[in-house]
This record gives C-alpha cells, structure tokens and sequence, in this order.
C-alpha cells in the first residue's frame, strides 16, 4: 500500500475537471453518464455560439481560440465540486473471424471528490481532492495550488493517513500518472498557454483544429499534440499526441458533455495510452457550480478534510 501511496507524489488530475475532463481509446466511445469536468473551455457562461456564427466577417486568432477554449475547460464558475468514478483498463486486441476486437482485463477503480476554487479566470487555481474508495486510499488528500505562471512551480501536498503524515510534493513531475491512471497531473489541471506554440491547421463546421508544439521538447515526451475543439462553445473534444517519430501514442476524449446550471460540462472522458494498451474513464457526478466553499485550501484541512470535502 505504501508503495502505491508514494507513487501519488509524482502526480496531481484533478481536473477542472478532467481535462475538461475528456479522453478516449481504442474503443467506441461507448455509454454515457451523467456529470461534469473541467479539463481538460472559455469562460463563456453558457455560450450561444461561436464569435463567428454571430459576425461571420469576425475570424478569431489562434491565440483568441486557445484561451476561450482554456477557459470552457478549466475555469467554468468561480468554482466547483464533483464526485468523480475513475475506471483504470488493461486491455488487448485480438482477430476474431478476420475483425479486431479489444478485450478489457485487469480493472482498477478510485473513488472521490474534487474541489476547485478559482483565483482568477485564466489564472491560479487551488484543487482539493479526497478520496473515498478502495479502501487502502480511503481518507487520503492530496491538494495543490496550481500558478499560471510558468516561472512558478505548483504546490502540491499529499496526506497518508496510515501514516498520519502529510507530504509536501517536489515539483517538476507534470507529466506522470494520477494515482495510477491514464491521466497525467497536466491532463487535470491543464498545460500552460504558454508552453507551446500554437497554429490553427484546420477548420471545418464543427471544429477549429489547433497544433500545440513545445516551446520546449526537453521537458516532455510529444513532439506535438493536436486539439480539436468544438467551434460553439470552445469546449476541447479531442487530443491527440505525437512522439519523436511523428506516431500516435496517446488520445483524451471528450465522451459525453452536458450543461449543468448554465455550463457545458464534460460528465465523462476517456485516455488511452495505445504503448501501454491501457485506458482510463472517469465519470463525474453531483457536480455543481458556485457553491459556498470556505478557504479550505490550507494544511490545516489536509488532515480533516472539510463537510465539503467528504460529503
């Protein structure tokens, strides 16, 4: 147990929610739920449609279209809460009768509730995350200030309760599984606008398509990810990321999205890691927006964790 509690140091998630909360696999985007996220877009409350369906001679820069969709992803409301179901997926792909078919085994579950609270739209976050199931995690916190800016590492701290030990977390570990999933700390909390250079490389009806290569290549392992993001509500539906060879190795998915209150909210996501041949869906429920959340963000509440919190 204490080796897989160490290994949350290395991550965050939570996702304003999972980015915004979306990802997908090698399989159909399949059943739905009912939920929210994040993220994985603009702050729009409840936007009506795109700039350009209202002034069809207003063309948006790429810069405009990746920070309204930032916003739609992790900054609805001035705040937020969720229970989140995290299922964690091995799987294999067999030829049955000529037709590949992908065959699930070894599934992990993870139960719990995520708060956020927004400092400035666009800007700082603090996350608080307590989870409730299986029970070796039972009770565990982990919570982190999130900084936009990018000379400025998060902080993170992680309570074990089998240990009654409260962690502080290094930083620079960005991009390593959340609690033993498909998600990455980045894919909750989101990559800085500033990190990548952006090119809008195709529109079409629905989408604004959007390639995010890094400023810096040393500091993660694509070369470039590829957006694709819903041209109504700026909400990103589809990412896809590339290694050093130019191959495909990675895709989050938007699955299911409804409005909760007056936001467009993502209720369930998928990753996939197609080297690993695994994926993770996480389903979000009792979300809500606007609440009264105190300033729970502090040590003091790592150890015993708000109402908010637990319930």
């Amino acid at each position: 147990m204490l080796k897989f509690l160490m290994k949350m140091t290395v991550l965050m998630m939570i996702f304003s929610w999972s980015v915004s909360v979306g990802a997908a696999g090698p399989e159909a985007m399949a059943e739905g739920v009912s939920a929210e996220s994040t993220s994985s877009v603009v702050s729009v409350e409840g936007a009506a449609g795109s700039a350009e369906e209202k002034n069809p001679e207003k063309k948006l820069t790429v810069e405009a279209i990746v920070n309204k969709a930032n916003l739609m992803a992790y900054y609805q409301g001035d705040n937020g809460k969720a229970q989140v179901n995290m299922i964690i997926n091995d799987y294999e792909e067999k030829i049955e009768d000529g037709k590949k078919k992908i065959v699930t085994k070894n599934t992990r579950t993870r139960e719990f509730n995520i708060l956020r609270g927004d400092i400035e739209d666009g800007g700082d976050q603090n996350y608080f995350v307590y989870f409730i199931k299986p029970a070796d995690v039972r009770k565990m916190v982990f919570m982190v200030h999130k900084h936009a800016d990018i000379d400025k590492d998060d902080d993170r701290w992680l309570y074990l309760p089998s240990l009654d030990l409260v962690k502080r977390i290094a930083a620079g570990d960005k991009r390593t599984s959340f609690v033993g999933s498909d998600f990455l700390y980045e894919d909750v909390s989101g990559r800085s606008l500033q990190e990548d250079k952006h090119e809008l490389i195709e529109t079409t009806d629905e989408f604004y398509v959007v390639k995010n290569t890094p400023k810096t290549s040393q500091s993660v392992e694509f070369s470039y990810y590829n957006v694709r993001i819903d041209k109504k509500n700026f909400m990103p539906m589809k990412m896809e990321f590339y290694d050093s060879k130019g191959k495909l190795y990675r895709i989050i998915e938007s699955l299911q999205v409804e409005t909760v209150g007056k936001y467009p909210t993502v209720v369930k996501s998928k990753v996939t890691d197609l080297n690993k041949q695994s994926f993770t869906l996480m389903e979000f429920s009792k979300i809500e927006y606007n609440i009264d959340l105190a300033d729970i963000f502090t040590e003091r509440y790592l150890r015993k964790p708000p109402r908010e919190a637990v319930r």
